[in-house]
């Protein structure tokens, strides 16, 4: 059985003990049933992972010992960034969920014009917080050393300032699937370097208006269609799609003289919903 993973806080450690409270000592305690003695791995938020025997549980408040520190290399070579238009239902929790899991560096939903969803700024707190914590509890799963960061929803404008911050900028874009702009996605790709990042706009279930699609490219977005570059002539639906579910050689054709390996740049794939 794999040993349990908890994120903490620079402040819960002092003098080689972790003290851990909350969420994660209700999971320690009441839902692992663990007992001091035993071993959990605590991530800190600069990336550093320890090995601690845990010395006692008392109303829900943890307290373990660091062992050892251990180095990981779990994270990927690039960040890769992903921003939708606010999909309806758990949709986008779906996303947060397996992006995390594969790796994505952080979640920027946005307002779309087509957007079905509106934004509720009085619920708007608790939607975050739930979704940062989708993205925790994921991390841990995955065995990652580092967070995603999740935002609350983004402005359009704010989204084209994002993208202005790294180094490949593209955008899900269903009207490329009908011409052979597609081919210029493996070279897109390929100018990733490891240190470098990557944001990849998707719409909402209407898709992106004509008059966003123009302002993404005037901000230096590339259209392409992930349908047809990763699987043929495909249109997809916009919830992610997990990858353990594809095949493999869909994607090997744009994973080539990448930072990445295959599997992580099928994440990127969104399923169009109808």
């Amino acid at each position: 059985m794999a040993v349990q993973r908890y994120f903490v806080s620079d402040q819960a450690q002092q003098g080689g003990i972790v003290a851990i409270s909350g969420d994660d000592a209700h999971h320690i305690a009441r839902v692992m049933r663990m007992k001091p003695g035993d071993g959990i791995i605590c991530v800190f938020p600069d990336g550093r992972t320890a090995v601690c025997e845990i010395e006692q549980i008392a109303n829900e408040h943890v307290q373990a010992r660091i062992v050892q520190w251990k180095e990981e290399r779990s994270e990927l070579p690039v960040r890769i960034y992903i921003a939708q238009g606010l999909p309806k239902g758990e949709k986008w929790e779906l996303v947060i969920q397996k992006g995390t899991e594969l790796g994505a560096a952080g979640f920027l939903p946005f307002e779309a014009a087509r957007s079905v969803v509106k934004w509720d700024a009085k619920k708007a707190e608790k939607k975050v917080e739930r979704w940062k914590k989708i993205a925790k509890e994921a991390a841990e799963q995955a065995e990652r050393t580092v967070v995603p960061d999740v935002r609350a929803p983004l402005s359009f404008v704010e989204l084209l300032a994002f993208g202005q911050t790294v180094d490949v900028r593209l955008f899900a874009y269903e009207k490329e699937a009908r011409n052979a702009r597609h081919a210029a996605l493996p070279a897109l790709l390929s100018r990733l370097r490891p240190g470098g990042a990557l944001l990849a706009v998707f719409g909402p279930e209407g898709g992106f208006s004509p008059e966003e699609a123009e302002q993404l490219r005037q901000h230096g977005f590339s259209p392409c269609s992930l349908g047809r570059a990763f699987c043929g002539p495909k249109q997809l639906r916009s919830i992610c799609f997990p990858p353990p579910l594809m095949n493999g050689s869909c994607a090997r054709r744009t994973a080539k003289r990448s930072a990445l390996s295959e599997q992580h740049w099928l994440f990127l794939i969104k399923v169009r919903s109808r």
